[in-house]
């Protein structure tokens, strides 16, 4: 028999192998509660389910239990990098503790309607970098789904939450260590990834308030791109205008900069000194290891499943990480 005409195991096969009724086979499987089954009959039942291969129907718990056990992240047209990787990882691995799954999907809402997406698999959660419309956020509710996170949205409402926070203040903590060293006149490197604007938008909104709450001019902003001679005309550019610190939108950009700096016969940080975001792994291999921001990406996680099991529990929902979410991480280049 080919994979393709092969019948899909059912709990009648289970309780058949198991020698017992398909109803416990379901409260065996389900761990359904108040029922006397002995440890014998249990573990007939798990053994027999482990040799055939066989795992209760998602959709047939979602009917059971009125909730399903799927977590939806959309994820957006841009490039996914070490951090958000890292964020999806850990997150998947809290939401697991709690009986979870988390589904991530790429793509953008000209793709694909992001009704289409989420009605097809009708999720607990849905987890998105975007924000949503009002009518998206009322039929998603309307449709059974207990919260909705905007990673970086904008308002709120009953079921919505937002966790804008943390990308403004990456801004603000590379400008204050920037500021904090002697720099007065500091630069963005700000990327040439129209997709990448979600990020780069708040994190220099956070070195423009960070410069103004300390009464220094704002940000020199060049558009970098990552190829050292581009990068050493913007280097120049700051040069001449007296730009002697400069924050850059992430790590890879920083690498450019640092490309630029070399190309000009400059050295970082003496001449331009140059503090990046993510911590990626050529960060420490760079001449000179690059100065960076990272986010603890397990308590970003921590925090966004604890809010997810909150919403379907109906309970109140734990409050944003605070400001040690962001953390610096001081090398050699700034």
């Amino acid at each position: 028999m080919t994979d393709r005409n092969r019948r899909r195991i059912t709990s009648a096969d289970v309780a058949r192998l198991a020698g017992v009724s398909r109803a416990t086979v379901s409260y065996v499987l389900n761990e359904t509660p108040g029922q006397t089954i002995s440890a014998d009959t249990r573990g007939r039942v798990l053994d027999a389910a482990a040799r055939l291969g066989y795992a209760p129907s998602a959709a047939a718990r979602t009917l059971r239990t009125g909730r399903s056990e799927v977590v939806l992240c959309l994820l957006p047209d841009w490039p996914i990098g070490p951090e958000v990787g890292s964020m999806l990882g850990n997150l998947s691995t809290a939401l697991a503790r709690h009986g979870l799954t988390l589904v991530a999907h790429p793509g953008n809402r000209e793709d694909r309607p992001i009704t289409e997406i989420w009605k097809a698999i009708t999720p607990a959660a849905v987890i998105a970098f975007a924000d949503f419309s009002e009518g998206e956020v009322a039929a998603m509710h309307a449709a059974g789904v207990a919260l909705v996170v905007a990673l970086f949205g904008r308002g709120s409402q009953r079921g919505r939450r937002e966790l804008e926070v943390p990308q403004q203040l990456v801004g603000r903590r590379q400008a204050a260590h920037l500021a904090a060293t002697g720099h007065a006149r500091i630069g963005y490197a700000y990327p040439d990834d129209e997709r990448l604007r979600f990020f780069a938008e708040p994190r220099l909104a956070g070195v423009r308030d960070e410069l103004q709450g300390k009464q220094l001019p704002g940000p020199a902003i060049e558009t970098v791109a990552l190829d050292p001679d581009k990068a050493a005309d913007c280097v120049r550019r700051w040069h001449a205008a007296g730009v002697t610190g400069v924050c850059a939108y992430n790590d890879e950009v920083a690498l450019a900069v640092l490309a630029g700096v070399r190309k000009r016969g400059l050295v970082a940080p003496a001449d331009l000194a140059v503090i990046g975001v993510d911590d990626i792994p050529p960060a420490r291999l760079a001449a000179p290891a690059l100065t960076t921001v990272t986010t603890d990406q397990v308590a970003m996680a921590s925090y966004l499943s604890a809010s997810v099991v909150a919403a379907i529990s109906g309970k109140p929902g734990p409050d944003v990480p605070s400001s040690d979410l962001i953390r610096l991480v001081r090398r050699e280049s700034a």
